[in-house]
């Protein structure tokens, strides 16, 4: 039996095999990879590598082995993701692995946003396999807002068209130690878990934060979702791309990714990373 990460070269996948890694024996651990050349530095840390596409499923054949645990990471190619984790499901459905994990997204069925169509589908197709499984739905990154300060900065404002919504976010490194505690813990079979921070914020909040650590003044401007897909075609999205992200800042609007359950601070046994140390330490960098 293996912990086996597929995606794990990506920004999640490594910090899940970090956490694994402070858990079990490196030779405990698989990396499902589609580029072994990007994994090196995981292989010298004694992570087995097993090279496989999501696109292709006659490379996924030989990624799992009957017994393993095994974490599935989202794709990240929006409009393509249900036939690529079907295909992940279905091989480890063939191996008969012990356990699937998911990373979906917060509320699951009940999530309305166009952003949610593909979770829910893997979802259903998860449940058909029959494979005992485990919904990992994440609620947003932190680091969503953090790794994007430069637009912040430049104009003194944030915007966005999320009305007094709040977002219940958490460190990318938050959701990962709970992904590494479901694969190496007991009891998660067939259960769903709605992973969100702590304290949920308002994006003038945000605002104000950003400006206290900055000492400069940041204000919160809320606009039509028109105008917000205006904004961000004029900044190089592609038009498709620019409404998903409208569409989730409506659902922020309506309260959809404000839920804190406590169930990712349970799982990690400790409180979630807060906003402002994520955002001091993107600041720092």
């Amino acid at each position: 039996m293996s912990f086996v990460v597929t995606g794990a070269t990506g920004h999640l996948g490594r910090l899940v095999i970090d956490e694994l890694l402070t858990r079990v024996p490196a030779g405990d651990v698989a990396a499902v990879v589609r580029d072994a050349d990007k994994a090196a530095d995981l292989a010298a840390r004694g992570v087995e590598l097993r090279v496989a596409d999501y696109s292709r499923p006659e490379t996924l054949k030989d990624a799992f082995h009957a017994g393993d645990r095994v974490l599935l990471i989202s794709g990240s190619e929006v409009g393509k993701r249900v036939p690529q984790h079907a295909a992940v499901a279905d091989a480890a459905k063939e191996a008969s692995v012990a356990l699937l994990a998911y990373t979906g997204v917060l509320g699951g069925p009940d999530a309305d946003f166009a952003l949610a169509d593909e979770h829910k589908a893997t979802e259903t197709h998860i449940l058909g396999t029959g494979v005992p499984y485990t919904f990992l739905r994440n609620g947003w990154y932190t680091e969503v807002f953090s790794e994007n300060l430069a637009p912040v900065l430049e104009h003194g404002a944030v915007v966005a068209n999320a009305g007094d919504g709040r977002v219940a976010s958490a460190a990318r490194a938050d959701y990962a130690a709970a992904a590494a505690a479901v694969l190496t813990g007991e009891g998660h079979e067939n259960t769903a878990y709605e992973l969100s921070g702590d304290v949920a914020w308002s994006f003038a909040e945000y605002a104000a934060l950003v400006g206290e650590l900055t000492g400069r003044d940041i204000v919160y401007k809320n606009v039509p979702g028109e105008t917000r897909k205006e904004i961000l075609v004029g900044a190089g999205l592609p038009p498709a791309f620019a409404d998903i992200l409208v569409d989730v800042d409506h659902a922020i609007e309506r309260g959809l990714l404000a839920r804190t359950n406590g169930d990712l601070s349970r799982l990690i046994g400790r409180p979630t990373t807060p906003l402002r140390d994520t955002l001091a330490a993107a600041l720092a960098s």
